[in-house]
């Protein structure tokens, strides 16, 4: 884990831990992969991901899919260089807070 411990407010609500927990090993992750696995709705996801983007920690990208006939993309959400060392900060945090160490 890269940086000093560091308790952080954005990452720390339930679902935008989660976000940002599925997106520290991926380059990318599809939208609906996210809802999916989180079990969330479209609305909610959007919500939390305007909060981490804003926060300089995720961007998204919309790109065709070859797969579809239609005009509709794929939305794809990455974790920002500076959104994985506050992820990584926050879950140093943690262990330190529970006594786990790094």
């Amino acid at each position: 884990m890269s940086g000093d411990p560091s308790f952080n407010e954005t990452i720390h609500a339930p679902v935008r831990l989660r976000i940002s927990g599925l997106l520290r090993g991926a380059e990318k992750v599809d939208f609906a992969v996210l809802r999916d696995t989180i079990g969330i709705s479209d609305a909610t996801l959007s919500k939390h991901l305007k909060v981490l983007a804003d926060a300089g920690y995720v961007r998204t990208t919309k790109e065709r899919s070859a797969a579809r006939d239609d005009a509709r993309r794929l939305t794809w959400v990455a974790q920002t260089a500076e959104g994985k060392a506050a992820f990584d900060a926050h879950v140093a945090e943690l262990r330190r807070i529970t006594g786990e160490g790094g």
